[in-house]
């Protein structure tokens, strides 16, 4: 399985390539699942471009992808766009348009309680567990591990030459994850070297503007779809080749 991210914590100032609004996220997540995605991941953004969980830039958003996509949609419930963590729950409750999935950042602070509500309203929680945090501890201590949809293993390392490394000590960490799926994905320079590992070990993994702008050979992508097509090609060739 590999996943798009269409925009992340991207903003107008990293390029016109990354979209922003519904109608241009939606078009990304058209031409990304034609060129392969099976799955979106997405930021919801305000006209003013920042990461909301608000209901009212949810909606629309999500409206506007389902529109052109008929596979899952996921949202970030990042502490960045909410910090409290009640008020990042009152966010999460007034959900009127619900994702089919959402992460949850499991070192940040009310992360069970919003992993618990996603679940109580029928959402599937992906647990993010970043490395060089104390998230794949907190993790393996919590009772909802055995109930989310999968892990997001999140390779923050950026440095292409210790990323694969950084992948490795993050899944030893992780350890059985509760016989959860495991989906990993590095970041800026380690995007690509995690990815290969991902396709190796046979674990699911994700690509988009999100998580790198450059090619394989340090060239600006057009777009998210041009990160799938380039990812899966890699992908596919390191499980074919293991």
């Amino acid at each position: 399985m590999v996943q798009v991210c269409l925009n992340g914590r991207r903003s107008a100032a990293d390029g016109a390539v990354v979209p922003l609004s519904p109608r241009e996220l939606a078009r990304a997540a058209a031409e990304a699942v034609t060129a392969g995605a099976t799955e979106v991941h997405v930021h919801p953004k305000t006209p003013c471009g920042h990461d909301s969980l608000s209901p009212r830039v949810l909606a629309p958003t999500l409206e506007a992808i389902r529109e052109r996509v008929t596979v899952p949609v996921g949202v970030t419930t990042g502490a960045w766009a909410e910090p409290d963590p009640a008020a990042r729950l009152d966010r999460v409750r007034g959900w009127s348009v619900l994702p089919d999935f959402a992460s949850v950042n499991w070192h940040e602070p009310g992360a069970e309680e919003v992993a618990g509500q996603l679940l109580a309203m029928g959402i599937g929680v992906e647990a993010g567990v970043w490395s060089g945090t104390d998230g794949a501890a907190r993790f393996a201590a919590s009772p909802l591990g055995p109930r989310v949809l999968r892990v997001l293993a999140e390779v923050t390392d950026p440095d292409p030459a210790t990323a694969e490394a950084s992948a490795h000590a993050l899944l030893t960490g992780l350890g059985g994850a509760h016989g959860r799926p495991v989906l990993l994905h590095g970041e800026e320079g380690g995007t690509w070297p995690v990815l290969r590992l991902a396709g190796r070990l046979g674990l699911a993994t994700r690509i988009g503007l999100e998580d790198t702008l450059l090619l394989p050979d340090g060239e600006r992508a057009a777009d998210s779809a041009q990160l799938v097509t380039e990812g899966l090609l890699q992908y596919g060739s390191f499980q074919r080749s293991s």
